[in-house]
């Protein structure tokens, strides 16, 4: 089981701030679990398929091949831009 977490835009375009998530053996970096994400369809496409997004896991900032594994804190947000 993972924790997932979604933050601002990404939080408002899912419906949703937080789910577990009972991690499929097939799914072992972060790239996947987006893939795993976009398949639900719907929002769930157009917000993690292709799309730009950051990636954390248990609050370290990752890239796509990045591992996960079961009792991970994972967390996607949009970029953000300041100024």
């Amino acid at each position: 089981m993972i924790k997932l977490l979604y933050f601002a835009s990404l939080r408002e375009t899912v419906g949703q701030s937080a789910e577990d998530l009972e991690l499929p053996s097939q799914v072992t970096d972060i790239a996947a679990l987006r893939a795993l994400l976009a398949a639900r369809g719907g929002a769930w496409k157009t917000a993690f398929d292709g799309g730009r997004l950051l990636a954390s896991v248990n609050q370290q900032m990752v890239d796509e091949r990045h591992p996960v594994a079961d009792g991970d804190e994972v967390a996607f947000f949009p970029p953000v831009t300041g100024g």
